[in-house]
């Protein structure tokens, strides 16, 4: 009813039905019934329209077993993604001779959660026609209709915040408090921006022009691309496939999402979320396919001449071998390396604020964090204080898995979950010894965990390295994992060159209480984003572009710019009022004359770009005089 009332009180409204020119000051006067009835019908109209069209439709997809903390299956005492391979126990009941299958499992408790038939390059090619064949139609939808799925899935995924976060915790072994931070804020924040702000971005962009082009009228037009692809690792599930799934689909394409293998399970649920939710909203669920396959296969994907864009979420080793094999077609990739963060703490800051936010930043999801921190660069002042606040925490950070249940009964409160798979376990422990060995102080356990009754998960205990060298091995690779690196410096200048000496680029944080030396460092840091006195909150405002530099990869994704990369940039330019271009009989083929053509030319120059009035003038003079000869 409000908005009735503001309708009504607008003055375009009042003097376009209003005969008595005092009520254009006054506002409306109820002894208008006809003005009432008029604005109430149109109010009612455009009311029913919005909701009509923009309503979230509820839809419901059926809840895995596996999400239940109580669920029970066979444990894999050697759990991989192919532990079929020694495991016939764990085998579908039919099994196909000849092809490739993927086991999922709980890497925090070791149980099984399915095994499936890997996706063959024929396969593939089939879901890229069906993807396709989806995008002829849903190229065609407007906003409006793109928003509403948009909502629907925003509301289902706050209804079903706790399951869809149980899902991630199941098949990535994380706890729910890193699922609700990583997985279903940041998604939540994505699709509300994508309904407030993807058409503003997607919008015919009005660009301006120049005095030669005075009546032309120039814009862009940012149309689908077509199919594109996303291919995206596994530590984040749910939102590493939603987020370039709803992006995608958004600026009108079809897409591919190619899941890690290691979280098969969970990523086949949350991209069947967004299917049934393009079935409900009357839209063909074919536009969103799943792969699952392994590295061989997946050139079918990458070097198919359909997909027309590849957003890659992984490795620099896995990234680089996407980005050459896409050259194939010349399929443009956007690149998310991962990094090697640095958190700089300059003098005086203070230690009691900021020490909560960085132990978060490191621990995260157990350092499995691309935009985690992983080098803490203090001051030298403030280094012992700060390793000591570190020393206490993280000597009583608990591991272990939320969804399973202790020997007494009962889900015991953890601190962090499990690592993905105990693949790199042996390298970290190297690393660790190694800087160790070199004068490093050590803290924490330094190695791979035995859980006491999860003897199947993969855990590794939280550590702190300090009084690390940039030098150190462990100093210039991405550990991944939850260890802190405490690095001291007595100058500034030293903080952003250490800063500055990886190949790594992604993201970064500085912090102390002088705001304007924070922007100072932080303009001179080598890098994509930068966060001040805060950790990664430019993942939250998702009107912000997501990337980095140097070998953290290029392109963005996230903001206008990460939308308008799945899109073509059309430019158009069309004449503005009646003139039309015409071309000088001095110009016209056949040419009359070389001298004067050129004369006129250069004087066209002049009159258009050169520097003083009589310069201007001149060119003017002279253009009029030939152009007729």
């Amino acid at each position: 009813m409000d908005r009735l009332i503001d309708f009504m009180n607008h003055p375009y409204f009042i003097t376009s039905m209003s005969r008595d020119p005092d009520e254009v000051s006054a506002g409306l006067d109820p002894k208008y019934p006809l003005t009432l009835f008029l604005a109430l019908g149109i109010w009612l109209v455009y009311d029913r329209y919005q909701k009509a069209h923009n309503s979230p439709l509820p839809f419901e997809v059926t809840p895995p077993a596996a999400a239940d903390p109580g669920w029970e299956s066979l444990p894999i005492a050697d759990a991989s993604i192919e532990s079929h391979l020694t495991n016939p126990d764990i085998m579908p009941p039919v099994a196909l001779p000849g092809r490739r299958y993927i086991t999922s499992f709980d890497p925090a408790t070791g149980l099984h959660l399915q095994t499936v038939l890997a996706d063959d390059e024929e396969l593939i090619e089939t879901k890229i026609r069906q993807a396709a064949h989806a995008q002829r139609y849903w190229k065609t939808t407007n906003f409006t209709q793109r928003r509403r799925v948009m909502r629907s899935l925003l509301k289902w995924l706050v209804d079903n915040q706790e399951l869809c976060a149980r899902v991630a915790c199941r098949d990535t072994g994380k706890t729910l408090i890193d699922a609700a931070l990583g997985e279903i804020l940041t998604t939540c924040s994505k699709l509300e921006w994508l309904i407030n702000r993807g058409e503003g971005a997607l919008q015919p962009e009005k660009r301006g022009s120049n005095l030669m082009m005075f009546y032309k009228k120039s814009e862009v037009h940012y149309e689908p691309l077509g199919v594109v692809a996303g291919i995206v690792s596994w530590n984040y599930p749910l939102h590493n496939a939603w987020s370039p799934i709803i992006a995608s689909i958004f600026a009108g394409n079809g897409v591919i999402l190619k899941c890690s293998e290691n979280v098969v399970w969970s990523t086949s649920w949350f991209v069947e979320a967004i299917q049934e939710c393009l079935r409900v909203c009357g839209h063909d669920p074919e536009l969103v396919q799943l792969v699952c396959c392994y590295p061989e296969q997946a050139n079918a994907l990458i070097q198919s001449p359909t997909i027309k864009h590849i957003t890659f979420i992984g490795s620099d080793t896995v990234g680089r071998k996407v980005a050459m094999a896409a050259t194939k077609h010349l399929t443009p990739v956007t690149l998310e390396l991962g990094g090697k963060d640095p958190a700089i703490v300059l003098p005086k800051a203070d230690i009691k604020k900021c020490a909560p936010l960085l132990l978060r930043g490191v621990y995260q999801n157990m350092g499995q964090n691309c935009i985690g921190i992983e080098r803490i660069l203090v001051h030298a002042s403030l280094y012992d204080d700060l390793f000591d606040y570190f020393e206490d925490k993280v000597t009583k950070m608990r591991v272990g898995s939320v969804l399973a249940r202790s020997p007494e009964g009962y889900i015991s409160t953890v601190d962090g979950g499990a690592m993905i798979n105990p693949d790199r376990f042996r390298g970290l422990e190297k690393v660790i010894f190694d800087a160790e060995e070199a004068g490093a102080q050590i803290v924490g356990g330094a190695k791979q965990y035995n859980h006491v009754y999860l003897e199947n998960g993969y855990y590794f205990a939280p550590t702190v390295v300090g009084n690390v060298d940039p030098e150190m091995e462990i100093a210039k690779q991405e550990v991944f994992a939850p260890i802190a690196l405490l690095i001291p410096y007595d100058k500034i200048e030293d903080a952003v060159r250490i800063a500055n000496s990886t190949k790594y680029g992604l993201g970064a944080s500085v912090w102390g209480p002088d705001r304007d030396l924070c922007m100072k460092v932080a303009k001179n840091l080598e890098c994509g984003m930068v966060s001040i006195n805060d950790f990664g909150v430019f993942y939250i405002n998702q009107d912000l572009p997501f990337g980095g530099a140097k070998g953290s990869g290029y392109g963005r994704f996230g903001g206008p710019e990460g939308l308008r990369s799945l899109t073509n940039p059309k430019a158009v330019i069309r004449d503005r009022f009646w003139i039309s271009t015409s071309i000088p009989k001095v110009l016209d083929y056949p040419v009359r004359s070389l001298h004067n053509s050129w004369e006129f030319s250069a004087n066209l120059v002049h009159f258009l770009y050169g520097f003083g009035w009589r310069s201007r003038f001149a060119g003017l003079y002279n253009v009029i005089k030939l152009a007729n000869k």
